[in-house]
């Protein structure tokens, strides 16, 4: 019980100027970007989530990270692709938690050891005091996968289907 309102209390403590701290507006408008010139080599969606601590219906029922990652997912509906091969990166700051969803399509061509490696080299990037470098690494990594499973053929077209900004929540 203890530990369960020092996670509440972890959370709660954190809110959105802590994510805006973390991803000032020069950040956001670099990785729209990026995410942009990265979608221009590849026919997926990447997309970014980042929030400073979950919300009090995920902290009662003991939810997890994962457990976000997906919903958010599903609410941005980075699922909804033509290729199924959108890909959602999160980041819970309350916890130094980081997630990368991949629709079924990418999935299927990416083991859980590869995306383990990416985020394992974004946090220890952040560790370091290196969040830029983290997110633009971990984007470059995403896009190398897509561009190898998803390249654009010359001449086709490539609709944008989502966003490129990431969310702050």
């Amino acid at each position: 019980m203890l530990q369960r309102l020092k996670r509440i209390f972890r959370h709660r403590w954190l809110d959105e100027a802590d994510t805006r701290r973390a991803i000032p507006p020069a950040l956001s408008e670099q990785l729209a970007r990026r995410v942009a010139a990265s979608e221009r080599r590849h026919s997926g969606e990447v997309r970014f989530y980042i929030e400073a601590g979950l919300p009090m219906s995920y902290l009662w029922q003991d939810l997890t990270p994962r457990d976000r990652a997906v919903a958010m997912f599903s609410k941005l509906r980075v699922w909804d692709t033509a290729q199924n091969n959108g890909v959602l990166i999160y980041l819970l700051l309350a916890e130094h938690a980081i997630e990368i969803v991949a629709d079924r399509g990418l999935d299927a061509h990416v083991g859980p050891q590869q995306w383990a490696e990416i985020v394992g080299r974004m946090g220890a990037a952040f560790k370091e005091g290196r969040f830029e470098d983290g997110l633009t690494q971990a984007l470059e990594e995403v896009s190398a996968l897509l561009v190898q499973h998803f390249p654009v053929d010359p001449g086709a077209p490539n609709a944008n289907e989502l966003p490129d900004e990431p969310v702050l929540g």
